[in-house]
């Protein structure tokens, strides 16, 4: 049986949407480890000159300096058992968006971060922690 046009054009285009979502995954993938690892020192690489942190509907901005010290506080008493990114959005004007589950020792957290385009390089604007993102 010869495949139709329909079933052809249908295969490219999975192929095409799996390239897609692989390239935007990997703009996260040293964010996720950093979260995955509890590591604000790492995350704080990432960090624009003002951050942006939520934790349960509290959102503060913050200097890149305070942001790491407040993650620090949040993973140390919040450790991470397991953290993933499970969707990813292309927002305007070059902004790319990631929704997250993190789960640690004291609950779940659904977890959405938002990077910019700054010269060059993509750098977290805002990182929201909302409780029982299960």
């Amino acid at each position: 049986m010869k495949p139709t046009l329909l079933q052809t054009l249908a295969i490219a285009w999975l192929m095409l949407l799996s390239v897609v979502v692989q390239a935007q995954g990997e703009a996260f993938g040293p964010l996720g480890g950093a979260i995955r690892n509890g590591s604000s020192k790492d995350l704080a690489q990432y960090f624009s000159s003002s951050v942006e942190l939520g934790f349960d509907g509290d959102k503060q901005s913050y200097s890149a300096t305070q942001a790491e010290f407040v993650m620090k506080d949040f993973f140390a008493k919040n450790p991470p058992a397991t953290f993933d990114f499970i969707h990813y959005v292309n927002g305007a004007e070059g902004a790319k968006l990631a929704v997250g589950k993190y789960n640690g020792k004291n609950g779940a957290y659904r977890v959405f971060v938002k990077v910019k385009p700054d010269h060059g390089t993509l750098v977290i604007d805002a990182i929201d922690f909302t409780k029982g993102g299960e």
